[in-house]
């Protein structure tokens, strides 16, 4: 049984001087693959040189490449230009993270739907799928999203937290779904248990979104609090119960869109 992480923040200071460990329990794990996240130009450029230091024959680690809705602020001329160089790296598979967030709102709305729109236009021109994210703001994405969609060869609601009819608006629009450890926590996910069934297979995958979302559900628990693309087998169980799916079977069909997805190799069995 392997999985796909897609989505797994591999840059962030908590993974300091401890990726080949990591790489390793998720490969014990059965996370054979994983796609670092890129959301902003530096993040990206350190995505793409993980990845390469990582994973030297280029069959395990892959990235994404664009700039958050929180780092919208700082989208100009060069950081577009920065981005549109990266998307020409074989390691860079989609654009993003990109979205908007309106429950933080750490950049003014329209920068966020300014540098949406031109990073949305870049997946367009070189054909890649997109990464997005979305928080409190589909009534506004959605309507974005609807003038783009024909241009656009794919795109994925990453880490879905909203409610019955945000999703069917994504999948109206033939986007898929990521899910994570936010379906594992009883305070503020559980609204996600009888939604997850309606994701028709071949729009749905997983994710960890690490070092973030540690799924309420693991024990024993670490005791850093931290999550790693190991723990996504939680995920897949969680996942598994409410869709009335086998683990084996979820993974297998959430992996297969993945791949397809985002136009990955044949793993290897294993890093090393």
């Amino acid at each position: 049984m392997q999985l796909i992480d897609i989505g797994v923040n591999l840059t962030n200071p908590a993974f300091d001087e401890q990726h080949a460990e990591l790489l390793r329990r998720a490969t014990e794990a059965g996370v054979a693959q994983m796609i670092i996240t890129g959301t902003s130009a530096d993040v990206s450029e350190q995505a793409i040189e993980l990845a390469e230091r990582l994973d030297p024959a280029g069959q395990v680690l892959f990235s994404t490449a664009g700039v958050h809705p929180h780092d919208a602020k700082a989208w100009d001329a060069d950081i577009r230009r920065r981005i549109e160089a990266l998307l020409r790296h074989e390691r860079v598979r989609a654009v993003g993270e990109c979205g908007l967030d309106f429950n933080r709102d750490f950049s003014p709305r329209p920068q966020q739907e300014r540098a949406l729109e031109e990073q949305l236009a870049l997946a367009a021109e070189h054909r890649l799928p997109v990464f997005l994210h979305e928080r409190d703001a589909a009534a506004r994405l959605l309507p974005i999203l609807r003038e783009w969609r024909d241009r656009l060869p794919a795109a994925v609601v990453h880490c879905f937290t909203a409610g019955r009819d945000e999703l069917f608006g994504y999948l109206d629009l033939d986007l898929h779904i990521g899910i994570t450890g936010w379906i594992c926590d009883e305070r503020r996910g559980s609204h996600l248990h009888p939604l997850v069934g309606s994701i028709p297979r071949g729009r749905l995958m997983l994710e960890s979104d690490a070092p973030w979302l540690l799924p309420r559900t693991l024990r024993p628990k670490p005791k850093n609090g931290r999550n790693e693309p190991a723990f996504l087998t939680e995920v897949l169980r969680e996942v598994a119960r409410h869709r009335g799916e086998s683990e084996a079977e979820l993974a297998a069909h959430t992996s297969a869109c993945a791949k397809a997805f985002f136009t990955l190799p044949e793993a290897p069995a294993s890093l090393g």
